[in-house]
């Protein structure tokens, strides 16, 4: 009975640990295939636990003859258990270190407080213009809006440098979800109501009931607040919450690629894990751009699962658009705040005179997340 009590103490321990070190980036732990293990520890952690804590008590109750013995090991032991298991739940969760805001404060450009050259997320659903800054929804990771009268779920996650908006709109009912991880260097959510998770970067469920839904994804732009504001003039802009003040990133390292911190830190040459991209995925085709290469050339007219396209990076040098070009003959370049096509011009908006051009998702990102996740990915 004493090897059951030291099971139970032993599987305990390692059962708390295993559902960090699979599901938070610790080393080694993101490079393995381990989905499936970590969704079937965290999906069984409650019978495991109550099988483990039986151990511990019936190896207590008949293990032990000696007093002395029972005295001194017996309470060490339920103290490492509750250390571990007060670690693992409550100082290494994911979902209690990053934590929603408690209050969504939208305030026009009259009364913002964020200053204009920060990055931010920008959405706009029928003449509805709001934007979302990285210093506030990458502490966060999923920042929850209503734009155009549509729910929407506003996500980031730095690691990857990877922004998504979604619709968080399953089987017809607005769904809630918690940050339960990562895989891959990837966020990772649980939605309320199934516990499938659901990936960061795509809106892909990857394990549980949901797995293979994707989320409907709602088109966004990465660009500074300054250009945003410049095109959507009206925008609404989200306000720190006081509550996170000093979680919050006041420096410009992150955004500007300055950083060199191990997991979200820059790699300046082109196509290391860490370098920046640009992905684009049309039809199925993905392919990636060097961001490098794009900041020196700024347009770049290309063809993508047979569709043409055009990339282009703002004078400011970190605002990106993407659009569909009308034709494959038809090339863009840029000038001022313009895209320019034998004497027509468009606005960074897409919109011209003579038309509209319709907008693609692009995503910067490191280049080691979108050939992860794009496993088909060729390169510009």
């Amino acid at each position: 009975m004493k090897t059951v009590f030291a099971i139970g103490i032993l599987g305990l321990i390692l059962l708390e640990i295993a559902l960090v070190y699979l599901l938070m980036p610790l080393p080694g732990s993101q490079r393995m295939s381990s989905l499936e293990t970590a969704y079937f520890l965290y999906s069984w952690r409650w019978p495991l636990r109550a099988v483990f804590a039986g151990m511990i008590l019936g190896g207590n109750l008949f293990g032990w003859r000696r007093r002395v013995l029972r005295k001194w090991v017996v309470p060490a032991s339920l103290v490492l258990v509750a250390v571990v298991a007060y670690l693992t739940n409550y100082q290494m969760a994911a979902d209690r270190i990053f934590l929603p805001p408690r209050t969504l404060d939208m305030q026009p450009a009259a009364r913002n407080t964020v200053a204009t050259d920060r990055l931010v997320v920008g959405v706009e659903i029928d003449g509805s213009a709001r934007a979302y800054p990285l210093q506030f929804v990458g502490y966060h990771h999923q920042v929850r809006d209503t734009v155009g009268g549509r729910p929407i779920m506003v996500s980031y996650c730095m690691v990857c440098r990877t922004a998504s908006v979604f619709s968080p709109v399953v089987e017809g009912q607005v769904e809630v979800f918690r940050l339960v991880g990562m895989d891959h260097f990837n966020a990772m959510f649980e939605d309320e109501t199934t516990e499938s998770w659901w990936r960061q970067a795509s809106g892909e469920a990857v394990a549980g009931p949901h797995k293979g839904k994707t989320l409907t994804e709602i088109p966004s732009r990465q660009v500074t607040l300054a250009r945003w504001l410049a095109l959507y003039p009206n925008s609404l802009i989200m306000q720190p919450d006081p509550a996170f003040a000093e979680e919050y990133t006041t420096d410009f390292a992150f955004e500007r690629g300055r950083s060199r911190e191990r997991l979200t830190g820059t790699d300046t040459a082109s196509w290391q894990d860490k370098s920046w991209v640009v992905g684009i995925t049309v039809k199925e085709r993905s392919k990636a751009y060097d961001w490098n290469r794009l900041q020196r050339e700024r347009v770049v007219n290309d063809e993508l699962g047979g569709t043409p396209i055009v990339l282009v990076l703002a004078n400011d040098s970190v605002s990106l658009f993407a659009f569909e070009r009308p034709n494959a003959v038809t090339t863009f370049s840029i000038r001022g705040d313009s895209l320019v096509t034998l004497g027509r011009a468009y606005a960074l908006t897409g919109r011209g005179a003579s038309g509209t051009l319709k907008p693609l998702k692009a995503s910067q990102e490191f280049w080691d997340s979108w050939r992860t996740f794009h496993p088909g990915t060729t390169r510009y």
